[in-house]
């Protein structure tokens, strides 16, 4: 059985599926999508016409040709478009002709992903196009609605979102003004489409993706496909503060686990901020709001604006207040006392912080009350390291020794390692070598290879800004001392990493360990961030950059950063594949959820791949030019699907050493 698209039952998805019903709707509220007729699934149960009768009127008897395409109930829905998934036949002639096609369209239902949904067959009139192409209300990898994305091509749109052809991209304002481009679309066109994305945006309540086609008798504009954008990418949110890892990657370069954030991260913030209020940088109340370091993907990021480290964002109407100029005067007269005091309290915290370290009983020893007053006075003191450290930076002048903590470390490491000492013994004899590695909980300390004799600066006299640092660091390692001797007595430490602050004194009092301990999991290591971003609503990283990959042309097709090895789709993938292609073929669909990204020569962030896999939130590069040649198998390779940035040089290999990804 058959409805006519200008039945009202034509409009029910769940019967006649998301494409022939949204066609329906459309005419019904007058967009220009042409007439037709949807065959009914096999098993619907509903009464209609003849597919034959509708057939020999929608043709004319086979004078004019239709195209034959599938509506399943899958497809074209707010969370999945299936996009490519299912077969169209285009220009169907004769009876015989048609048959076929709706056999072979419902027999696509059966390789569409393994879905078990009721595939209709919409038929339509088969429109001879001078121009066609696809139609974004919004734009689908950022997810701002203030432009339009468009791509055509010469003829029909099928070519377009298949990936065979790359077409012309162009970017309009919501009233058909060219912002980007130029494409080949004259004024008027332009406006014809911005009004049916806005139209059809009413009707359907949101942004659509649409495919359009420009009649080559007439020039009149054909709506033939109007669905949801699935998987828009998440824009920053309102007042987003700009993040980066720079400032801090230093100090806390890897992903931290939810107890090494509460031990290192909260007091480097802290003591940051309280620098940041004595030196009238900020105000209080800002601090207060605005946290100067805090974490995103387990990973430090500090708040640039916050650290004076981005440009002021209308520098007339900086020039124009009163209040940051006003601060530092009242703040002046502190700042002139502190220069004179600083070098005497940097010396006295680092003498007190020696005592301390040198004084305090092996963890073993100590009573649970006295593991947390150790625990409390670390984190306290490291506060006050952080906030002096800053301090320093900002405030001293000229007193940075010849080599510094990095040039210290190395002659200690070097005369460590001449003694035979092994890493363990080494760290204990010069603790300076702690300053070469990170703090972990759960990783076993593993000092760098001996340097070269005479390698790297002489140590000289460290500056009071060196020392401050170095303490830092060996009162981190001491709080990884007692934390793994509170796993000793409770529960392995890289299960201990994943408790809070409050929840690692409770166990240390004697209290039971939270009862949904054994289903936390640890964060999956993952690229790093970009260099600078902001926040969406939901969390998700939105890079500040808006630059091109390697080759120029290369843009963002699916927002996301991933890191691995390319390979190009033959044989078995390896674990952290990033797949490089030429062209993006439809049939690479069921390799998708094999790979962590994808990178490709051609291709459209319209096209059918490109929406399946912002659906799968899989980071994929469109536009790079040359990338199989550039990028051969086992390439090291990190990509960002927001930027169309591409990496491929040892940092990304370090990076994608885990093998795992960050998907958006």
């Amino acid at each position: 059985m058959a409805w006519e698209l200008g039945d009202p039952r034509a409009t029910r998805a769940e019967v006649v599926g998301g494409k022939a019903a949204a066609l329906a709707r459309a005419r019904g509220v007058g967009l220009p999508a042409l007439p037709g007729f949807v065959v009914l699934p096999a098993a619907s149960g509903q009464r209609g016409e003849d597919p034959l009768t509708l057939w020999r009127r929608l043709s004319d008897d086979g004078r004019h040709p239709l195209v034959v395409r599938s509506s399943s109930a899958a497809e074209d829905t707010a969370d999945s478009a299936m996009a490519g998934r299912f077969l169209s036949v285009l220009n169907v002639r004769d009876l015989e002709g048609f048959r076929s096609a709706l056999r072979a369209v419902r027999d696509s239902a059966a390789a569409g992903g393994g879905t078990r949904a009721p595939m209709a067959v919409l038929v339509q009139p088969m429109v001879e196009c001078r121009m066609g192409g696809v139609l974004f209300g919004a734009d689908p990898v950022t997810g701002a609605r203030d432009r339009l994305l468009v791509s055509t091509v010469d003829g029909g749109p099928d070519q377009l979102v298949s990936g065979a052809v790359q077409g012309e991209e162009a970017r309009l304002s919501p009233r058909g003004r060219l912002l980007e481009g130029p494409g080949p679309l004259d004024r008027e066109q332009a406006r014809a489409l911005a009004a049916l994305a806005r139209r059809a945006g009413r009707v359907f309540g949101g942004p659509q993706d649409i495919e359009f086609g420009f009649a080559a008798e007439d020039g009149r504009l054909h709506l033939f496909q109007s669905r949801p954008i699935t998987a828009t990418g998440s824009g920053p949110a309102r007042g987003a503060r700009l993040l980066g890892p720079g400032p801090v990657a230093e100090t806390l370069p890897d992903p931290l686990s939810p107890l090494e954030e509460d031990l290192w991260v909260t007091p480097l913030s802290q003591g940051l901020a309280t620098a940041l209020d004595l030196a009238g940088a900020a105000s209080r109340r800002r601090l207060r709001r605005e946290p100067v370091v805090r974490t995103v993907q387990g990973r430090a990021v500090a708040d640039l604006a916050l650290l004076g480290l981005t440009p002021p964002g209308n520098r007339l109407l900086t020039w124009l207040n009163p209040l940051p100029p006003a601060r530092r005067l009242v703040a002046a007269w502190g700042i002139g006392r502190l220069r004179g005091a600083l070098p005497g309290l940097a010396v006295a915290l680092q003498a007190d912080v020696d005592r301390e370290l040198t004084e305090a009983p092996a963890p073993a020893e100590l009573t649970p009350a006295d593991l947390v007053g150790a625990l409390r006075w670390s984190r306290a003191t490291l506060l006050a390291l952080h906030a002096q450290e800053a301090l320093a930076g900002a405030l001293s002048e000229g007193d940075e020794g010849a080599g510094g903590g990095a040039a210290a470390a190395l002659a200690a490491l070097l005369h460590g390692r001449a003694e035979g000492l092994t890493d363990a013994e080494l760290a204990a004899a010069r603790p300076e070598v702690l300053a070469l590695v990170p703090p972990s909980l759960t990783r076993r300390l593993r000092l760098p290879a001996t340097p070269a004799p005479g390698s790297g600066a002489a140590p000289g006299a460290l500056s009071a800004r060196e020392g401050l640092r170095m303490r830092v660091r060996w009162v981190q390692e001491y709080q990884t001392r007692l934390v793994r001797e509170v796993a000793s007595r409770s529960v392995a430490v890289d299960r201990l990493s994943l408790l809070r602050w409050a929840e690692l004194l409770d166990v240390v009092r004697g209290q039971p360990l939270p009862a949904d301990l054994a289903w936390r999991r640890a964060r999956p290591s993952g690229p790093p961030l970009p260099d600078t971003f902001r926040l969406a609503e939901d969390g998700t990283v939105v890079p500040e950059a808006a630059g091109r990959g390697t080759g120029g042309a290369a843009r963002g097709a699916s927002a996301g950063r991933a890191s691995g090895v390319a390979w190009d789709g033959s044989g078995e993938p390896p674990a952290d594949a990033v797949l490089v292609v030429r062209h993006l073929d439809p049939g690479l669909a069921s390799t998708l959820p094999s790979v962590v990204g994808v990178v490709a020569q051609t291709g459209s962030p319209l096209s059918h791949l490109a929406v399946l896999a912002r659906e799968l939130r899989l980071p994929m590069v469109t536009g790079a030019a040359e990338a199989v040649g550039r990028f051969p198998p086992g390439t090291p390779l990190l990509l960002d699907g927001g930027t169309g940035e591409i990496t491929a040089d040892e940092a990304a290999d370090a990076a994608g050493a885990s093998g795992t990804e960050v998907r958006r």
